[in-house]
């Protein structure tokens, strides 16, 4: 990654950076051109010389008359007292964009520069004759903008709808140079979906609150609305809960796998330092309360009934008998463990929802329901005593009964569960919503029986995967999902145009078993999430990838402007390899090819504690590399860079096809073959000398075997002999040395 990554909370009423927006203007190739007539056509994407909008308006129209401010600039908020804390933000941004000081009209001085206008739904609807009515659940995001010589208008009929019309002045503004005239336009506009959502997952690794604060202004300023908080798995429950303390305060905690955090002794307790931490109950306040500000909604997820080790590890009782867990674990991946069927784990699981409804105000709570392994119960007698006591007679009825259960326990609330698309398997409450993660068929399936869906799927929306293969990209989950990737996902596929009605909308994941720091999470999330967006938004007939990746170049200035990370390159924008200059006698791992990808990670090291540490592209169950047509010409050695990792993948029965080759040495070896892995042998790596460093070891050369002598190529293929699964070795790079 270039540069320093930096995603800070946005200010509200300090503004420091009007040269990011002097930069902006250098790039911002959709600059309105001057005086250009008012146009006939509505269609946003014929609109010439039209502002970098994103997500694009459903109607555009050019306007010849331009505001021109003079002095101070006022907005009113025409007694909108819940929109002050929006509005004061927005001022402050179209301050920064224009050079201009926006402020609040609190006084109604009867000289507002820019008004905000609530209008009767009536009155919104009518606005679209011609252009396509709004869906009646979305009447209330739609909004009216008008730029004219004698000010700025912003109509809607709810105050989403005015919100998102500050946006788009926002971006309009935004898209000219410093200190220039507002461009006069009418946009007319709608979304296309109500639920237009990003997941973070809080429980693998733990962000901080002013970031999250600040993702949700980067959500609202491209009028995402819904911010899915993951904050319970089986290595961390993140959420406070007063009833049940020891949830946060033991199962909020973990020791990191590998050796480095193993010897990384705390002094006040003698054992190995604890990671992590938990958001108490006025941290979700506080977020809650901004996000309303920022018209989104939170919606919390608890796992239930899998995914509960750290939950079990804080109350052991919650578990199946016989399967004690001592500590909150720190491997990734499907664990066994699930809650039992006794009454006390139900009451507890029922003041855990009472205090969520108290702090989340929204429609629905996310209950997980996913990736539930049944053994345990299936191998219980005391479930199996429980089941007959329940009237249980399969075991996925005892998955509806932890739905049936909770929903019923939520409903006088007016609360609705979500699941992932596993809980489809259950004979799911009318009310109850289905999120499909495992491709698109969930969202069919749940909408052909009349449940409300969210198309989620994987790995499309799976912002975990890496966003491209750039040697300094973050680590995440291989096989390359780019912006271009996210745009064209169809949510509307044949299969659901008869049942529309039941589909909600989007939204992106963001897993951080592999994404450690605020950082990583940004540039994870950023441009896609952009595409997002505009998948989310803009009516289907609108998209066009050419179009959107003209304006996504003009706005990824005005993202770095507002110090939000995000992995804005060639690839990542069009979906186009980059073009690298390889090194003929190196290459990095990620410069190779993987033997197979059948798991495919990219992994940080577990050491240093402090500092940088290396990435390593690897399938955990082949650790095996192809350098295609190395030149060997002249080559008398070959050296490497390798890391050690811990094996810390729940991965079921995939564990016995992980392959473990032989050592001659009782440390192990790395191998290098020529022309293929079962080609003859020329150089041997000793692996002792890394042994006892948990961070990169680089090994010392190794001569060639006289097989290499009088070759001009050939493929290499680099792989690892070991004892036992653990340590598990990778290639952090490779290196051909000339003969002397």
């Amino acid at each position: 990654m270039s540069g320093t990554m930096r995603f800070p909370r946005f200010p509200r009423l300090s503004f420091t950076r009007p040269l990011g927006f002097l930069v902006l203007a250098c790039f911002a190739a959709s600059a309105l051109a001057q005086g250009v007539p008012r146009s006939d056509v509505a269609d946003p994407r014929h609109a010439a010389s039209a502002p970098a909008f994103l997500p694009l308006p459903r109607s555009l129209q050019l306007r010849s008359g331009a505001y021109e401010p003079e002095g101070a600039v006022a907005l009113d908020l025409a007694g909108h007292a819940a929109l002050e804390p929006l509005a004061l933000w927005m001022a402050g941004l179209l301050s920064e964009a224009s050079g201009q000081e926006v402020s609040l009209d609190r006084e109604d001085a009867g000289r507002a520069d820019i008004v905000l206008d609530l209008v009767s739904t009536e009155d919104m609807l009518a606005r679209f004759t011609g252009a396509g009515l709004p869906r009646p659940a979305q009447v209330g995001e739609a909004y009216a903008l008008r730029i004219e010589p004698e000010g700025v208008t912003v109509s809607a009929s709810g105050e989403a709808g005015l919100a998102w019309g500050l946006v788009s002045l926002w971006q309009a503004v935004s898209s000219r140079p410093l200190g220039s005239e507002w461009p006069g336009m009418d946009v007319l506009d709608a979304p296309e979906f109500a639920w237009r959502g990003l997941m973070l997952d809080s429980s693998r690794h733990m962000q901080s609150v002013d970031y999250i604060l600040g993702l949700l202004d980067a959500m609202a300023l491209h009028k995402l609305n819904v911010f899915h908080w993951h904050l319970s798995d089986d290595q961390a429950w993140r959420l406070e809960i007063k009833a049940w303390p020891e949830l946060a305060r033991v199962g909020g905690y973990r020791v990191p796998a590998g050796q480095a955090p193993l010897d990384d002794i705390d002094p006040a307790t003698g054992e190995p330092r604890r990671y992590g931490g938990y958001y108490t109950q006025e941290d979700v306040r506080r977020v809650v309360a901004y996000a309303a500000e920022r018209q989104i909604t939170v919606v919390p997820e608890i796992d239930v009934p899998g995914h509960a080790t750290a939950a079990i590890a804080a109350y052991p009782w919650l578990g199946v008998d016989d399967h004690g867990i001592e500590d909150v674990p720190a491997s990734w991946g499907i664990y066994h463990n699930v809650f039992n069927l006794e009454e006390k784990t139900f009451g507890l699981l029922e003041d855990v929802m009472d205090e969520i409804v108290a702090l989340f105000p929204g429609e629905y709570i996310h209950l997980g329901g996913d990736e539930v392994v049944t053994e345990q119960w299936e191998r219980s007698p005391r479930v199996r005593e429980r089941m007959e006591e329940l009237g249980i007679e399969e075991l996925q009825g005892v998955q509806n009964l932890f739905v049936e259960r909770l929903q019923a326990h939520l409903e006088p609330a007016g609360k609705r569960i979500i699941g992932w698309d596993e809980i489809l398997e259950s004979d799911l409450p009318p009310q109850a919503a289905v999120m499909s993660w495992r491709g698109v068929q969930g969202a069919i399936e749940a909408a052909a029986k009349g449940h409300q869906t969210v198309l989620s799927p994987a790995p499309t929306l799976y912002f975990d995967h890496v966003q491209n293969e750039l040697p300094n990209a973050p680590p995440g989950r291989g096989g390359v999902i780019t912006v271009r990737t996210v745009y064209d996902f169809d949510p509307l596929p044949a299969e659901l145009t008869g049942n529309r009605e039941f589909v909600l909308g989007v939204q992106a994941n963001l897993w951080t078993e592999h994404i450690r720091t605020e950082e990583r999470a940004a540039w994870m999330t950023w441009p896609r999430a952009v595409a997002l967006a505009e998948v989310g938004w803009t009516a289907p007939e609108l998209r066009e990838w050419e179009g959107f990746s003209t304006r996504l170049e003009s706005h990824l200035p005005r993202l770095s402007s507002l110090g939000i990370t995000h992995a804005g390159d060639t690839q990542a924008v069009t979906g186009a390899a980059p073009a690298l200059a390889l090194d003929p006698l190196r290459r990095e791992d990620r410069e190779l090819e993987l033997c197979q990808s059948a798991i495919e990670l990219v992994l940080e090291d577990d050491a240093p504690l402090d500092g940088e540490r290396e990435a390593f592209r690897v399938d955990i169950l082949k650790p095996c590399w192809i350098w295609r047509d190395a030149d060997l010409s002249g080559i008398g050695a070959v050296r490497a860079r390798v890391g050690q990792l811990p094996f810390n993948f729940e991965i079921g029965e995939a564990i016995n096809s992980a392959e473990i080759l032989p050592p001659r040495s009782p440390e192990g070896e790395m191998t290098v073959r020529l022309d293929d892995c079962s080609g003859p042998l020329i150089a041997e790596l000793p692996l002792a000398p890394a042994v006892n460093n948990p961070a990169a070891t680089t090994l010392a050369p190794a001569s060639l075997a006289d097989v290499v002598a009088g070759r001009s190529q050939g493929d290499l293929c680099i792989q690892f002999t070991r004892p036992t699964l653990e340590p598990f070795w990778a290639l952090d790079w490779i290196e051909l040395v000339p003969a002397q």
